[in-house]
């Protein structure tokens, strides 16, 4: 079975009266241990797309199955909860809180996971930090950091709770060629591990790295 399916999808504004359709019959399967890039012009609404499978958004008409799970008839609190446990997110932009050092902004999702009690957090945060290779820099600030250790700690935080899901979306907007090419190969180490890795790009690079290439 399928990770994520989406069915007959279809997602649409109004604005001054008239209809603007974003996207238009989507039909689409990922599946655990790849890694797929989503391409496409500007406002093709790859966006839009990463946020509805992110529960973030919904379709106009259609379905989002994770699990086989419809999860556009979810309320609120179960789509929140769902967001926790399965999905992890990475943004262009970092979104890293400046007032807290590294270790301190990868445990902060898991305060609100009650599977987690103080001493797993704080082992857990040390893993990561090790995964993404910053030990050396795990009492920094942001600040302080390259771009590119940013963006490995803003991986590493959507790692926190273990989702089996990770949506990127343009992760390496904002690095140059040699930290591209660095979380480039992270993600896709991450979907061979196992994981469902969907990475919204405007870089031709993601072709090198992707198992399968969406074009809207």
């Amino acid at each position: 079975m399928s990770k994520i399916e989406i069915i007959d999808g279809n997602k649409e504004y109004v604005k001054n009266k008239e209809k603007i359709k974003i996207l238009e019959n989507i039909n689409l399967k990922f599946e655990s241990g790849k890694l797929y890039g989503i391409v496409g012009e500007s406002g093709a609404g790859k966006t839009t797309l990463l946020n509805i499978i992110g529960t973030l958004d919904s379709f106009t008409s259609g379905k989002v199955l994770i699990d086989g799970q419809d999860v556009i008839q979810l309320k609120e609190d179960d789509r929140a909860r769902l967001r926790m446990e399965k999905i992890g997110f990475v943004f262009q932009e970092f979104y890293l809180n400046p007032n807290m050092t590294v270790e301190e902004n990868i445990e902060q999702p898991m305060f609100i996971n009650e599977k987690y009690d103080k001493t797993s957090r704080r082992e857990r945060t040390s893993k990561l930090i090790e995964t993404v290779n910053l030990t050396p820099r795990r009492k920094h600030f942001p600040k302080e950091l390259s771009g590119g250790e940013q963006q490995r700690v803003a991986i590493a935080r959507a790692l926190a709770n273990e989702p089996d899901i990770i949506l990127a979306d343009e992760p390496t907007g904002n690095l140059d060629k040699e930290n591209e090419k660095r979380i480039f190969e992270m993600l896709q180490s991450l979907s061979k591990g196992g994981k469902c890795v969907i990475v919204v790009s405007h870089s031709s690079k993601i072709e090198e790295y992707a198992d399968q290439v969406i074009k809207l």
